[in-house]
């Protein structure tokens, strides 16, 4: 996920601010009243969310930052964190009471601090009447479990199809991705054999490393815990994927195993592989720097193949703000998030951006940037997909822990090195996964 050039950047940024009207007139939305939470006087706001992969992410973020500033007269400081670094961030806020009033943390995080958290029934309420309602995803992982009560405020998602050199797919005999395991398996190892191998992150890695263990287990039916939320990683299944995985981790690149979120776009670029499975910040660089233009026309995306799966077997890594009840300025804290969510500020967020971040409500699906390139179109449906962490079972603090811990990631590892056979990793798996389930 590496960054544009910084010229390239401030262009599609200022392109995309150049007309709020503009945007706003593109996105369908009703009148619901005004948001009830009245800005506290004197309030002040800090705010940390993770770091930008597209540069027009950050850039366009503080603008719409400054304009709530401007607006509100409410100082806001907006800090960018690493990815693999915000949710001990958030544990910190959390136990100490203390640190920012808004945390733009990851998908299950509000629910791992469900009892520090300030409800926000009413902003969701009033984003959704306005703009459509609320996509899968975002309802999924806003709520509480078995609930209308609104834990966090989904910003949007970010899927992680699969990234593919056109070319390189044809020389190795395929005209598309296979949607079978076999033919997967096939195409990777004809492209290690015409020496353009592929790459999926298998080490601790928020998005990149979450999106390829789940995507293997859920591709072989298996899944972490049943509908109840029983654990149920040891299976049959599972095995049947590490199995799998035994198989497809030759065709892999060297260094595979410790790889994170930026690791697979920087071998992309650099013509180390020649499939990989990323968002749109990958396809964004290539496209808006002069050096890969070439690689960019020459990438296409697809869906990772659904094996047994009834529909693509993906999830998305979302953003979920949270407010946490330790703020002075609870009412500003939920002013600053409706306002990032109106068209005016979100829509010209997202065409900067190319929909890196796609959106959780259901008015968006009209913005024009999900047909200004056809490469894109993919990721319109990003929040709609049937999956989600935690897999069958409810979004709840263990599903956040273990997601947290990276315990699908770690048991995908062991198999691929040889640490442990695939029955003895599922069974570590179990293990680790019953911890935070019997203390939920």
């Amino acid at each position: 996920m590496q960054d544009v050039t910084r010229r390239a950047a401030l262009g599609l940024g200022a392109a995309a601010l150049a007309g709020p009207a503009m945007a706003q007139g593109s996105i369908p939305r009703t009148d619901a009243g005004p948001l009830r939470a009245t800005p506290e006087a004197g309030a002040t706001l800090r705010v940390i969310r993770p770091a930008r992969f597209v540069e027009p992410d950050e850039v366009i973020f503080r603008q719409n930052a400054q304009r709530f500033q401007d607006r509100f007269n409410i100082p806001v400081r907006v800090d960018f964190v690493g990815w693999e670094d915000i949710r001990p961030q958030t544990a910190v806020v959390a136990n100490t009471g203390t640190g920012p009033d808004v945390v733009i943390g990851w998908s299950d995080d509000p629910h791992i601090y469900a009892d520090r958290v300030v409800e926000l029934n009413d902003v969701a309420d009033y984003l959704g009447q306005r703009y459509g309602g609320w996509m899968t995803l975002a309802e999924r992982y806003g709520k509480r479990h078995n609930s209308n009560a609104w834990l966090g405020i989904p910003f949007g998602g970010n899927i992680g199809p699969c990234t593919y050199r056109v070319s390189a797919v044809k020389e190795a005999g395929f005209d598309r991705i296979p949607e079978d395991h076999e033919g997967f398996l096939r195409l990777c190892q004809a492209l290690k054999r015409n020496n353009k191998p592929v790459g999926f992150a298998l080490g601790n890695a928020v998005g990149d490393g979450n999106n390829f263990a789940q995507w293997l287990l859920w591709s072989h039916g298996a899944y972490l815990v049943d509908e109840e939320g029983k654990v149920a990683i040891n299976s049959r299944e599972t095995v049947e994927a590490l199995k799998y995985l035994q198989e497809l981790y030759p065709t892999f690149v060297a260094g595979t195993l410790s790889w994170l979120d930026p690791s697979n776009n920087r071998a992309y670029s650099a013509q180390e592989i020649f499939l990989t499975a990323n968002g749109v910040s990958l396809y964004f660089t290539l496209k808006n720097d002069p050096k890969t233009a070439a690689i960019a026309e020459d990438t296409q995306h697809a869906f990772m193949p659904k094996g047994r799966a009834s529909a693509p077997p993906q999830t998305a890594t979302v953003m979920n703000a949270m407010v946490f009840r330790h703020t002075r300025y609870p009412n500003a804290a939920k002013a600053f998030i409706a306002f990032m969510l109106e068209s005016e500020q979100y829509e010209p967020w997202m065409q900067g951006s190319l929909g890196y971040w796609a959106h959780p409500l259901k008015a968006y699906s009209a913005s024009s940037v999900w047909t200004s390139d056809p490469k894109l179109t993919i990721f319109r449906e990003t929040m709609e997909t049937p999956f989600w962490s935690g897999y069958k079972g409810p979004i709840s603090q263990a599903s956040g822990a273990v997601a947290a811990d990276y315990v699908l990631v770690q048991m995908c590892a062991a198999v691929a090195t040889g640490q442990a056979t695939p029955e003895a990793a599922a069974r570590e798996a179990e293990r680790r996964a019953r911890r935070y389930y019997r203390a939920s």
